[in-house]
């Protein structure tokens, strides 16, 4: 028993170290297990994907530690860890956040111990995402129903294109090819009903086009998420040739701020109330709104810029509320025109409104006066 107390204390005080105080693989606060194979601390999330790769954890709290594999922890940790298996991370990698899909946490946790892809080493053939070029079939929602249908997917970095086909018979020609330019990728487990859910967003003349896949394969989807990721760094790199990689990197792809349904009227704020799904992409600083949350299209766009050139939000009761079933109201005021919205909960509200006052107090970059102006010439 004195020995249990004693390896708990020390575990306890190494689990306090800087280097060792974060989950070593999505960075969680207080990591509470640790694997003693690799000499890593994690969060309780990752111990469960270490558990499923054999990668023997134990509870720092609960289980009881033998003197050798404290010793061993001692002589290990986060740090000493890191700088093996994450010698060689591209910068375009995507490394997974605790509130990140379990897809994206597993397929990191097995690519650094299991597939050993960021040691540094050459691998023959190289690993699918680093070489510039991709193509595979994945299941895409049609447009215009809920149905999903496998269609041939290419990615190419050096043309900065992704393409699809509609049918098998590819001398038909494409029936998109998507520019990196515009492109985000986001993963959407919930929305898509799929947990290797992926929503691909790209600008289709005027509009925002939204594509939902996903793939059978957990491995195979993050390798579609990071080679479009890879193929957006090229194109940042060669677009803002200055740029380092902490300013680039940000920029590759983005989760949107903010989703959910709120209910709007017309810009009369006598019209009648209608459902809608709403996207803050708090990037490109746009509000966009959809019929439903899997449509392909965007039925209206507002741009959120700043409270100093005349933009702002706050709660609201309509005057002339008709058809609304939701009694929680949210006002955006542009130099244009107010913007009714209900939500269903004053929980909704509050986050509404807190997302949309966060675009608003960050300056507006001269990208983000293009945008507006764009939007502005639509109208």
């Amino acid at each position: 028993m004195a020995n249990h107390d004693r390896n708990k204390k020390i575990l306890l005080e190494l689990v306090k170290q800087p280097e060792n105080s974060r989950c070593a693989d999505c960075g969680a606060p207080d990591p509470d297990w640790a694997s003693y194979k690799l000499g890593v601390f994690v969060c309780l999330n990752c111990s469960g994907i270490h558990r499923n790769l054999s990668s023997r954890v134990k509870s720092i709290q609960l289980d009881f530690w033998e003197d050798e594999l404290v010793e061993f922890m001692k002589s290990n940790g986060n740090t000493s860890a890191k700088a093996l298996y994450e010698k060689a991370v591209p910068p375009y990698y995507y490394r997974p956040q605790e509130n990140d899909c379990g897809v994206l946490r597993e397929q990191w946790i097995r690519a650094k111990y299991e597939r050993m892809e960021f040691t540094g080493e050459t691998k023959y053939p190289p690993i699918s995402y680093t070489t510039g070029f991709y193509e595979g079939m994945l299941w895409k929602k049609g447009k215009e129903n809920t149905h999903f249908l496998q269609r041939k997917f290419v990615l190419s970095e050096r043309e900065f294109t992704m393409t699809y086909y509609n049918k098998e018979n590819e001398s038909k020609g494409p029936k998109a090819v998507i520019s990196i330019k515009d492109l985000n990728v986001t993963f959407q487990p919930e929305k898509i009903g799929h947990p290797h859910g992926l929503q691909i967003t790209y600008q289709d003349d005027d509009h925002t086009r939204n594509l939902y896949v996903y793939h059978e394969s957990p491995e195979e989807i993050v390798t579609w998420y990071n080679a479009i990721r890879a193929a957006r760094y090229a194109y940042l790199r060669t677009a803002y040739p200055t740029g380092t990689d902490e300013e680039l990197t940000p920029l590759i792809t983005r989760n949107y701020l903010k989703e959910g349904y709120m209910e709007k009227t017309g810009p009369l704020q006598k019209e009648s109330f209608k459902k809608r799904w709403f996207i803050l992409d708090s990037q490109n600083r746009k509000l966009l709104y959809f019929k439903g949350q899997l449509d392909a299209e965007e039925l209206g766009v507002i741009f959120i810029g700043t409270e100093n050139k005349g933009y702002s939000v706050q709660e609201c009761v309509p005057k002339h509320a008709r058809g609304n079933k939701w009694k929680c109201g949210v006002m955006v005021e542009t130099p244009e025109r107010q913007f009714v919205f209900m939500c269903e909960q004053e929980r909704e509200q509050k986050e509404w409104l807190n997302a949309l006052r966060q675009v608003m107090h960050r300056p507006m970059s001269p990208q983000d006066y293009t945008v507006e102006a764009k939007i502005k010439f639509k109208r």
